[in-house]
C-alpha cells in the first residue's frame, strides 16, 4: 500500500537547506543502497499513479454466467436431465460452455492487450544507488533517491534540487509557464510559495532544458504535485453510450421477445406438445433471439480495434473513443510536435548582403561573410554528442550545430583551431550568449542572441546596413521564421573581468539566421483528408501569429487570406456571444491561454459540434476532459493529461489523429454490420418459430437446434465482421452525427424485412417438405447457411460480395468454412445424429437446402444493386 512520505505532510521543502532535506530523507549525497531503496519501494509502492481497479481472469469467466437468461436455461437443461433427457442436458451445457470459453477467450485478450498498452510508455531515470549511477524504471523511484537530471531529461519524480549547473526546467506542463525555469539549490524562507516560484525544486512530468542539476526525492506516485491534480480528475466512464443505447433497447426487445415466446409455448402445449419441449424451446429461442451479450461484444469488437489502432501510434484510454471518433466535426490541435517536428531547424542564413536558403549552401559556392557566419555558428553552442551520437542540448542551438555541421563546419574539428577558455551564459535580461575562443595570438568573442541587441552593441555597422538588416528580419519574421543574429571581434588579451560589460561590446555583426520548426510532411496530407471527410483542422498554439499563420497555410489550414487568425488578446475583447458566433469560421488561434483554448470547446461544442481537442500539459486537462474526444501527446504529454484524455499519441503527430478517425469510422461501421448480422438472424429465427404453428405446421427446431446456430453463427462469423476492411471512400463522406440512432441509415428496416425472409424461405422449405422424413434437418440447415450468406452479402453496404472478393476477409472466409463443416458434421457422423436428432441428406436434399439458402444472399446483393443505382442517379443530378 502506499504510504506518505515520511516526514510531517505538506512539509514545504523548498523552505529548507540541502543538507535539512537530505537529513529528514534519511539519504545522502551518494543515495540509498541498493537494499533500501526496495525496502522503500515496497513501504512507499511504485512512482506511478492509480489506476482502477483490474478485472480479473476468474471476473471475467463469472461474467460469462451471469446472464439471466443463461442461467434459466442451465436450469432448464437441469430439470431436463431430472427427466431422463440426459443426451439433450449434457449437449445444452455443453454449448454454453462452449460459448462461455469463446467469450472468456475474447474478452481476457482484450484485457491484457489494454493492460500491455499501457506499459509502453514507461519512462526510466538515472540514479545514485548503492554508490553508483544506475539507470531505473521511472516507477521503481522511491522517496529519498539521489536523481541526476540534464537537459533533455523529463523529472520523474518530485524533487528537492541540491545541486544546479546552469539549470533550467520547462514547467509549462504544471504551471503554464512557457519560459523555462533557471533552478537554484539555496533555501527560500518564504512561506505559502506557489509551485512555480519553488526555484530549488522541481516536479514530476516537467523537463529540463538546459544544464544539469541533482535533487532528493521527496514525493513519489499519488504523493506528487501530479498525483494530487490526478485525484481531482474524474476517472474512465463505464459503458459508452452505444452500449447504453443497445442495453437500453435489449430491455424492450427483452419485453416483446419473451411474450412471443409465452405464445409460442402456449399454442405448442395446446398443440399436444410436450410442456418440456416447449418450455425449452421457448427459453431456447428467448436465449438466442434476446441481444442480452451483444454489449459485451460490442466492447470486444471495440477493444480488438483499439488493440489494432495502437499500431498505428494511437493509444485508445477510453472505448468511448473508438465509437465517437466518427462523429469527430473539428479537430482542434497544438502546432508544436503535433503539426511540426518538434525539432528547429535553420531554414534561411543572411550575411548581411545576401539571403540564402538552406538547400543553396554549397562548399566551394559560399561567400567569405557567409563562412564567418557558420564559422561563429560551430563554436557558439553548448551541443554534445552521447556515444551513439546522439545530440543533447537546446533545440536552437542544435539547429545552429547541424547547420554548421552540414556546411562543413564540424565543431570538434573548429574547436581544435579554436578551443573555448570562456562564456557568459544566455539570460533573459541581456538577450544574448557569449563565448570566448584562443585563437592563434590572440581572443577571438562570439555572441549570438537577438539581432535589436546585437545591433545595439555593434561598432562599423552603417545606417543602411541597419534599414537592411531590419527589413530582412521583418521579411523573415512574415514567413514564420524565428530570427537570432551573430557577431563577433577579435582580442589581442582577454580583460581581467570577463563579463557583459567587458566583452559583448563593439561587436562586428555577421548575419543571422532564421529557424522555425517545419510542418511535418504527413500533416499537409492528414489536413486535406480532414477537409475532405467534412472535419474542419484548426490551430491553437501559443507560438506567434505570423509564425502561426506561416505553418497555417503550408499545411492547407488555411487557403486564403480572408481567413481567420485570433490572438489570446483579440480573445479577450470578444463577449462570449460575440466569439460564439466566429468560432466557427476561425481556423487559426496564436498566442492563447489553457483557459481560452477551454472557452474554444466550449463554444464550439454550443454550436453542436463535435471536438477532438489535443494537449500536453497539465493545464490542458480541463480542455481535454470538456472536448467530446480528449487527445494527449504519449511523447511530451503528462501522466495526468494522458489520465484526462480519451486518447493518447504516442508518435504527436496529427496524422496519427485522421488515422485513427479513420479506423474509428471503419470500427463503427463494422459494429452496424455485426448488429445488422446477428439481429436480422435472430429475427429470422424467431419468425421461423412464431409463424409456423399460425400456418399448421409443427414447431420447426428443437431447443438443441437452436442453440447450436446460436452459437455457429452469432461466435466466429459475427467476430470476422470486425476486421472486414473499411468501406471504399469512408473519409469523403461527412461525420456521423452524434446522437444518431445505431439502427439509422436503413439498418432497422433491413433487419426487419431480411430477418422475414429468412423466416419465410426456412417456413417454405418446411411446408414443401412436410412429407419428407428427412424435412426438420433440411430445415434446420437452411436456417443455419441462410445466415452463412447473409454475413457474406452485408460485408459492404454498396459493393458487391463478387467486387470485394471471398479472401478480402480471410478470418470470415475462415469462420464460415468452419460452420459449414460443423453443420456437416451434425448432419452426417452418426455420433452427432442422436444428439441433434438429424438425419444424412442425399445429395439431391442437400443441393435442395444449399440452393435455398442462396436467396437470401441473392435478395441482399440485390438491395445493393438497387442502391448502387439510386446513389449514382443522385450524385448525376
Amino acid at each position: 500500500m502506499e504510504k506518505a512520505v515520511p516526514v510531517a505532510e505538506n512539509a514545504a521543502w523548498y523552505r529548507l537547506s540541502a543538507e535539512e532535506v537530505v537529513s529528514m530523507q534519511e539519504s545522502s549525497h551518494n543515495g540509498l543502497s541498493v537494499e533500501e531503496s526496495g525496502r522503500r519501494l515496497q513501504e512507499y509502492g511504485p512512482n506511478e499513479l492509480k489506476e482502477g481497479k483490474r478485472i480479473t481472469p476468474l471476473d471475467i469467466l463469472l461474467n460469462q454466467f451471469k446472464d439471466f437468461m443463461i442461467l434459466v436455461l442451465i436450469v432448464a437443461a437441469i430439470i431436463s436431465g431430472f427427466l431422463g433427457d440426459i443426451i439433450d442436458t449434457i449437449a445444452i451445457i455443453a454449448i454454453v460452455i462452449i460459448n462461455a470459453i469463446i467469450g472468456f477467450v475474447q474478452e481476457y485478450r482484450a484485457e491484457k492487450a489494454m493492460q500491455a498498452l499501457k506499459q509502453m510508455s514507461a519512462a526510466s531515470a538515472k540514479v545514485f544507488r548503492g554508490g553508483s549511477v544506475r539507470q531505473v524504471p521511472a516507477h521503481d523511484i522511491v522517496p529519498g533517491d539521489l536523481v541526476l537530471i540534464e537537459a533533455g531529461d523529463i523529472i520523474p519524480a518530485d524533487l528537492r534540487l541540491i545541486e544546479c549547473g546552469q539549470l533550467k526546467v520547462n514547467e509549462a506542463s504544471l504551471t503554464g509557464e512557457s519560459v523555462p525555469v533557471e533552478k537554484t539549490t539555496d533555501a527560500i524562507p518564504v512561506e505559502d510559495l506557489t509551485l512555480g516560484d519553488r526555484l530549488n525544486m522541481s516536479y514530476k512530468g516537467t523537463y529540463v532544458t538546459y544544464g544539469r542539476g541533482r535533487g532528493i526525492v521527496i514525493a513519489t506516485g499519488m504523493q506528487t504535485e501530479l498525483g494530487k491534480i490526478a485525484q481531482m480528475l474524474g476517472g474512465e466512464a463505464g459503458k459508452t453510450p452505444l452500449q447504453k443505447r443497445l442495453t437500453r433497447f435489449g430491455k424492450r426487445l427483452a419485453v416483446i421477445i419473451l411474450f412471443i415466446c409465452a405464445i409460442i409455448f402456449l399454442i405448442g402445449w395446446l398443440r399436444g406438445e410436450g410442456i418440456l419441449l416447449m418450455l425449452l424451446t421457448a427459453i431456447s429461442l428467448a436465449v438466442a433471439a434476446i441481444p442480452e451479450a451483444l454489449p459485451s461484444v460490442i466492447t470486444i469488437a471495440l477493444a480488438i480495434g483499439a488493440k489494432r489502432m495502437v499500431k498505428q501510434n494511437a493509444l485508445v484510454r477510453k472505448l468511448t473513443a473508438v465509437e465517437t471518433l466518427g462523429s469527430v466535426t473539428y479537430i482542434c490541435t497544438d502546432k508544436t510536435g503535433t503539426l511540426t517536428e518538434n525539432r528547429m531547424t535553420v531554414e534561411q542564413l543572411y550575411d548581411g548582403e545576401t539571403l540564402v536558403a538552406k538547400d543553396q549552401l554549397q562548399m566551394g559556392a559560399l561567400g567569405e561573410p557567409i563562412k564567418d557566419l557558420l564559422y561563429a555558428m560551430s563554436l557558439n553552442n553548448d551541443v554534445i554528442a552521447d556515444h551513439e551520437e546522439n545530440l543533447k542540448g537546446d533545440p536552437t542551438e542544435i539547429a545552429i550545430f547541424e547547420m554548421a555541421a552540414q556546411a562543413g563546419y564540424l565543431k570538434a574539428e573548429v574547436e581544435k583551431e579554436a578551443p573555448r577558455v570562456a562564456d557568459i551564459p544566455f539570460d533573459s535580461d541581456r538577450k544574448c550568449m557569449s563565448t570566448v575562443h584562443k585563437r592563434g595570438n590572440g581572443y577571438l568573442v562570439i555572441t549570438k542572441g537577438a539581432i535589436d541587441i546585437l545591433l545595439d552593441r555593434s561598432a562599423n555597422l552603417s545606417e543602411a546596413q541597419r534599414v537592411r538588416i531590419n527589413e530582412t528580419t521583418e521579411l523573415m519574421a512574415a514567413e514564420g521564421l524565428r530570427t537570432l543574429g551573430f557577431a563577433m571581434k577579435t582580442l589581442d588579451a582577454l580583460p581581467e573581468q570577463i563579463k557583459p560589460e567587458t566583452i559583448e561590446i563593439d561587436l562586428d555583426v555577421l548575419g543571422m539566421v532564421g529557424m522555425m520548426d517545419p510542418p511535418r510532411e504527413e500533416a499537409k496530407q492528414a489536413v486535406s483528408e480532414c477537409k475532405t471527410a467534412g472535419i474542419h483542422p484548426v490551430m491553437i498554439t501559443g507560438d506567434h501569429p505570423l509564425t502561426a499563420k506561416s505553418i497555417a497555410r503550408q499545411l492547407g489550414i488555411l487557403e486564403n487570406d480572408n481567413e481567420r487568425v485570433i490572438t489570446g488578446a483579440e480573445l479577450n475583447n470578444y463577449d462570449y456571444e460575440e466569439f460564439k458566433r466566429i468560432v466557427l469560421d476561425t481556423r487559426v488561434y496564436a498566442r492563447v491561454s489553457p483557459e481560452q483554448k477551454l472557452n474554444i470547446v466550449t463554444a464550439l461544442q454550443d454550436n453542436h459540434q463535435f471536438v477532438a481537442m489535443t494537449g500536453d500539459g497539465v493545464n490542458d486537462a480541463p480542455s481535454l476532459k470538456k472536448s467530446d474526444i480528449g487527445v494527449a501527446m504519449g511523447i511530451t504529454g503528462t501522466d495526468v493529461t494522458k489520465e484526462a484524455s480519451d486518447l493518447i499519441l504516442l508518435d504527436d503527430n496529427f496524422a496519427t489523429i485522421v488515422k485513427a478517425i479513420r479506423s474509428g469510422r471503419r470500427i463503427y461501421d463494422n459494429i452496424r454490420k455485426f448488429i445488422k448480422y446477428a439481429m436480422t438472424g435472430n429475427a429470422g429465427e424467431i419468425w421461423s418459430i412464431f409463424l409456423a404453428p399460425f400456418l399448421g405446421l409443427p414447431i420447426p427446431l428443437l431447443p438443441l437446434h437452436i442453440l447450436w446456430i446460436n452459437l455457429v453463427t452469432d461466435g466466429l462469423p459475427g467476430l470476422a465482421l470486425a476486421v472486414e476492411p473499411a468501406e471504399r471512400g469512408i473519409m469523403r463522406r461527412a461525420p456521423r452525427p452524434p446522437n444518431e440512432s445505431i439502427f439509422a441509415q436503413g439498418l432497422g428496416v433491413h433487419i426487419l424485412w431480411v430477418g422475414l425472409l429468412i423466416g419465410l424461405v426456412t417456413i417454405g422449405t418446411q411446408y414443401l417438405f412436410i412429407d419428407n422424413p428427412k424435412w426438420q434437418t433440411m430445415v434446420f440447415t437452411v436456417l443455419c447457411f441462410s445466415q452463412m450468406g447473409h454475413v457474406f452479402a452485408i460485408r459492404s453496404e454498396t459493393r458487391s460480395f463478387f467486387q470485394q472478393g471471398p479472401f478480402s476477409n480471410k478470418p470470415l472466409l475462415g469462420a464460415v468454412l468452419l460452420t459449414f463443416v460443423g453443420q456437416m458434421a451434425i448432419i452426417y457422423l452418426p455420433v452427432f445424429q442422436p444428439v441433434f436428432k438429424t438425419q444424412p441428406l442425399n445429395w439431391t436434399e442437400l443441393g435442395i437446402t444449399l440452393a435455398l439458402s442462396m436467396i437470401v444472399f441473392l435478395a441482399v446483393e440485390l438491395e445493393k444493386v438497387i442502391k448502387r443505382a439510386l446513389l449514382k442517379s443522385h450524385t448525376t443530378k
